[in-house]
């Protein structure tokens, strides 16, 4: 499996802290990989690092190489180029990515008519209107005739999610980053959220780096994962060797409260 993003002895600091310190890890071509850690462990920071998102005030030393190109260094130029072409991103709250003045429909429609141009073909408004219709279907969101005209505000927490994975894939990028998708969800809508994302994940064959807190869900997800500690690597592995056979003392504990939480839950049930 060819490797499609490559984070190599990534550190990011500002004048006075070292945020996150010597993180190495890839991603193939189609693979599904999880960063978990708490809050404040970095996997957060290394996602904007990647998207090329960071603070003036955040430093970046190291490489980081998607599809082969250096992103660490990149001009603002490239890098808003690559931004939805070649990797998207879904953040926990939507309502940070969605335009409370703006119909869902022609937020979505926006990187639609940026991709139909840049492939040269029909960006009408009736052509990027139908393909904004084939995106809210496939992130399955109820009515899309209704909807299209919807606002923010006038719609639920997981239709608003669903709005932002339409508007991430429109310019279908290699690697989607899905940065604690779920955390601001109930409990059902979480699970929905990760089918849909697993499902286009393999249906458009991308790749997906998914950072959570939450081990269980990771779980559900991803076939690697790494594990952040105060912004240095802890473990990293396949998923099932991480979260039921963990060799570091941090994710044991990790890995114990989960269960704990997850035991207590059912007994107050």
């Amino acid at each position: 499996m060819a490797d499609l993003l490559t984070v190599s002895g990534l550190s990011l600091k500002t004048a006075d802290k070292l945020l996150v310190e010597d993180l190495s890890f890839s991603i193939g071509q189609g693979e599904r990989f999880g960063l978990i850690g708490e809050s404040g462990s970095g996997k957060s920071l290394t996602s904007f690092a990647i998207l090329g998102l960071l603070p003036a005030s955040i430093r970046p030393t190291g490489s980081i190489t998607l599809g082969g190109e250096q992103i660490v260094g990149a001009s603002e130029r490239r890098l808003s180029s690559l931004r939805g072409d070649a990797v998207a991103c879904v953040f926990q709250e939507p309502l940070t990515a969605l335009d409370p003045l703006m119909p869902l429909g022609r937020q979505i429609a926006g990187p639609v008519r940026r991709r139909l141009k840049r492939e040269g073909i029909d960006s009408s408004r009736a052509a990027v209107k139908r393909e904004v219709r084939v995106l809210m279907e496939q992130v399955r969101l109820p009515d899309p005739q209704r909807l299209f005209d919807a606002y923010p505000h006038e719609v639920s927490g997981g239709q608003r999610q669903r709005v932002a994975i339409a508007m991430a894939l429109a310019c279908q990028p290699r690697l989607l980053i899905a940065d604690e998708p779920t955390t601001a969800l109930d409990v059902t809508t979480q699970a929905e959220i990760v089918q849909l994302i697993n499902a286009l994940v393999a249906d458009l064959g991308i790749s997906l780096l998914f950072i959570s807190h939450d081990l269980a869900v990771v779980g559900q997800v991803a076939e690697r994962v790494m594990v952040m500690r105060n912004g240095r690597p802890v473990e990293i592995g396949t998923a099932q060797q991480v979260l039921t056979k963990p060799h570091d003392d941090y994710t044991r504990n990790l890995v114990a409260a989960a269960r704990r939480f997850d035991a207590a839950l059912e007994g107050g049930a």
